[in-house]
């Protein structure tokens, strides 16, 4: 088991193996998540979390609401165009 130890600052080094396992090099960007009596850390997204509300209303639509069958028919039209 590997060990470490907490600095006056607060920091901690996470051991050199553990950093080469992940691919944890200088400027890794890490989140932070407390799970009960354990802390996890892994690598910060890219990009931020994107959620379909973030998304909805980004590409405008100015002509009358579609119905639940108009699509369905849009989107297996795609489906058929894409193979």
């Amino acid at each position: 088991m590997l060990s470490t130890t907490v600095s006056s600052n607060g920091q901690v080094v996470i051991p050199k193996e553990v950093r080469d396992l992940h691919g944890w090099t200088s400027g890794t960007v890490l989140v932070v998540e407390v799970q009960g009596d354990a802390v996890l850390l892994r690598p910060a997204p890219a990009f931020p979390r994107t959620t379909v509300d973030d998304l909805l209303g980004c590409l405008p639509y100015a002509g009358s609401a579609k119905t639940q069958e108009e699509m369905d028919a849009g989107i297996a039209e795609g489906a058929r165009r894409s193979r």
